[in-house]
């Protein structure tokens, strides 16, 4: 692990100088523009994801290797049209942190992260935003978007007083979508219902302190892994189980 500054900087030089003999000699990377590399940049921010849910250390360094390798590639290409280089993108962040920052480099006082929070999202409009929400992915995925959106108004003061308020609106939402489920009407309208309760959860889980996206995606590792089990218990006979012998070898796993 390199300590020091011009180790550092020599290691990011070193892949500037990589990245421009591939992009001069290698046939693929040659081809890549910022479409064709959109989507395998998505992959490699899930596969980060994955790795820091799982806590795997070398799993985490090689991903943000491989997210910074995404990054210089963009600079790269833009550079090549003379739109911009990666020293601007890295002046550019620099330059915006300073500015938001300004209980650092300026004469703000502020006693808690919160107050950071509130602080960044004042400046971001006097920037030029037009919504405290511009700054929220529209191909974020749904459970994360919602999150942030409500994040993000909170920021200023459009939020509930305290959890108790909220998990009322829960329970509000839950027997709504229940009456919904009972005239058994439109999907159009269930799904509305549903949608109300789902964005009434994550915002009662952001007043524990809990994100909804990890919760739900430890869930989701935790379901794979014991009906992976039960697959690997059952063999071929797993399509001939019934549901009761599914639920011993469940039951089985959650020992495991």
């Amino acid at each position: 692990m390199a300590n020091d500054l011009n180790q550092k900087i020599e290691a990011f030089s070193r892949l500037l100088i990589i990245m421009d003999e591939l992009r001069e000699k290698c046939p693929w990377d040659k081809k890549q523009t910022f479409d064709s590399l959109r989507m395998l940049t998505l992959e490699e921010t899930y596969e980060l994801s994955d790795a820091i849910l799982k806590n795997n250390l070398p799993d985490i360094q090689e991903e943000i290797g491989d997210v910074f390798l995404h990054l210089v590639f963009y600079s790269k290409i833009a550079e090549e049209s003379n739109a911009f280089d990666v020293a601007d993108c890295l002046h550019s962040i620099c330059e915006k942190l300073i500015r938001r920052h300004p209980h650092i480099y300026g004469d703000i006082k502020v006693n808690s992260a919160e107050e950071v929070k509130k602080n960044w999202e004042q400046i971001k409009l006097t920037e030029g935003k037009k919504s405290i929400l511009s700054g929220v992915p529209s191909s974020l995925p749904s459970l994360v978007k919602a999150y942030r959106i409500q994040e993000k108004t909170s920021q200023v003061g459009f939020d509930w007083e305290n959890k108790e308020q909220v998990w009322e609106k829960v329970v509000e939402e839950m027997e709504e979508f229940k009456e919904e489920l009972v005239k058994n009407e439109s999907m159009e309208r269930k799904e509305e219902e549903f949608g109300d309760l789902l964005f009434s959860l994550v915002n009662y889980a952001r007043f524990e302190g809990i994100n909804p996206e990890n919760a739900l995606e430890k869930v989701n590792l935790k379901f794979t892994k014991r009906f992976e089990y039960i697959e690997s218990k059952a063999g071929e006979r797993l399509s001939s189980l019934s549901l009761d012998e599914m639920n011993i070898l469940w039951a089985e796993a959650k020992i495991q």
